[in-house]
């Protein structure tokens, strides 16, 4: 029974931790969120395995760690450079049909990845591919060429 408690506390704690830091924090997962969400089992297993008897470095630990990465967030939201450091910057992978080599190298993304992509957004050839950028999520995001550039009519026919 002393297990369920320890472990419905440390829950508690760590539910009461994300739902200070916000939803934008973990809603998708930058380098520093999944960091973080590694160390939560690693702070909190001793609690949870009586090897601390307290609870109190779990406590401490999460809220530690808590209080640095919403430290973190602030510096991100306040100073464009600790964001772009924390969070790296987009690559353009593909510019007016063209490659990028040099940044597809560096981001190492296969061709087949970025075809996929391009599939998933209902473009078929590069040719129609106005943007490819790989976001700091690491997502690739394709914005494709306007193929006709017809007029809207004002006055549609029912």
């Amino acid at each position: 029974m002393e297990t369920v408690i320890r472990v419905a506390i440390v829950y508690a704690m760590i539910v009461l931790g994300l739902r200070v830091l916000g939803k934008r924090e973990f809603g998708q997962l930058a380098p520093v969120e999944l960091v973080t969400l590694l160390l939560i089992p690693e702070i909190v297993s001793q609690a949870l395995q009586r090897q601390d008897y307290s609870l109190t470095n779990a406590a401490i630990g999460l809220g530690s760690l808590f209080s640095l990465v919403f430290l973190t967030s602030l510096l991100s939201a306040r100073f464009p450079h600790v964001q772009k450091v924390l969070e790296g910057t987009p690559a353009v992978l593909v510019k007016d049909g063209r490659l990028i080599r040099e940044n597809i190298l560096k981001e190492r993304i296969t061709p087949d990845e970025l075809v996929a992509e391009m599939r998933k957004s209902g473009i078929e050839d590069l040719a129609s591919v106005r943007w490819a950028i790989l976001e700091t999520d690491g997502k690739i995001s394709i914005v494709s060429r306007e193929r006709s550039s017809r007029p809207v009519d004002s006055n549609p026919a029912l």
